[in-house]
């Protein structure tokens, strides 16, 4: 066989190879331990693994994912943060969803990066409040917005193909008032991630986060017959005795509304 022909052999097999990828196994993602409290979880309707650390400590359940782990140390490493609250959830697909490539089709793909686009529907969420002992509505209201200064209301946006992506957006929160967040949006072939960045300092009758020190990163992440779901929030709040377990309770309680909206999303929308 001549040069030319062994190279072009050799390009093919390559892009074959790379064509045929599968989803990335769930065993690969996270620990083994991890895998079986989430396949547990998953049979319970949604229930997910949570963990608090009070300090800037390394996360714990972050799945293996080398734009999530880079996404998640430069925030760590921009915030310095004193509350890290972490969440895991496993998303199963319907068996009729299952493809023959064991991954994700394109059709899912967008599907779900659109998901992540649809902020409106995050209006009158609901999480449970320690504090009160009764369910609360997260956002008033939650809308994407033209750019932080203008602040023109726009629909959520719907793409043919997920790309990179920033966006704003203005949320009224009932806890932290009318504030603006920017969105930004990493992609690739197995992962869909976002980050939700303060724009405007987050107060409970006093500024307790200032412009910046919020971090919250969603990982989307397909494992072929289910999508594993981790939200991080990372946050630089002001030293107010009692007000860290209070912050540290509010961000637990609404990373579980927002992995159940997302699910929920799933659910409806994409996997009926």
């Amino acid at each position: 066989m001549g040069l030319n022909k062994r190279a072009f052999l050799l390009v093919f097999l390559l892009f074959l190879s790379v064509s045929l990828v599968s989803a990335v196994p769930l065993e690969n993602l996270v620990s083994a331990a991890h895998v079986q409290q989430l396949r547990a979880a998953a049979r319970e309707s949604g229930n997910l693994i949570v963990q608090t650390h009070f300090r800037n400590t390394a996360p714990v359940l972050m799945p293996q994912n080398s734009d999530l782990q880079r996404i998640v140390s430069t925030a760590r490493n921009t915030l310095n943060p004193n509350i890290i609250v972490e969440s895991l959830c496993l998303y199963k697909k319907p068996e009729k969803y299952h493809t023959s490539s064991g991954s994700w089709d394109n059709a899912q793909r967008t599907g779900v990066f659109n998901q992540t686009l649809a902020l409106s529907t995050l209006t009158g969420i609901q999480y449970y409040s320690a504090s009160r002992s009764e369910m609360r509505t997260f956002y008033e209201f939650s809308g994407v917005i033209d750019g932080p200064q203008t602040k023109k209301p726009v629909p959520d946006p719907v793409y043919a193909q997920p790309a990179p992506l920033t966006l704003h957006a203005r949320q009224t929160d009932l806890t932290f008032g009318d504030n603006i967040y920017k969105y930004e949006y990493t992609v690739s072939k197995d992962a869909i991630i976002f980050t939700q960045e303060n724009v405007t300092a987050l107060s409970v009758v006093i500024p307790v986060i200032g412009k910046g020190n919020l971090r919250s990163v969603m990982a989307v992440i397909d494992c072929g017959d289910s999508i594993l779901i981790y939200a991080v929030s990372m946050v630089n709040a002001v030293s107010i005795p009692g007000f860290r377990d209070r912050i540290s309770n509010s961000f637990n309680s609404r990373a579980e509304a927002v992995l159940k909206w997302f699910s929920g999303r799933l659910e409806k929308e994409i996997f009926k």
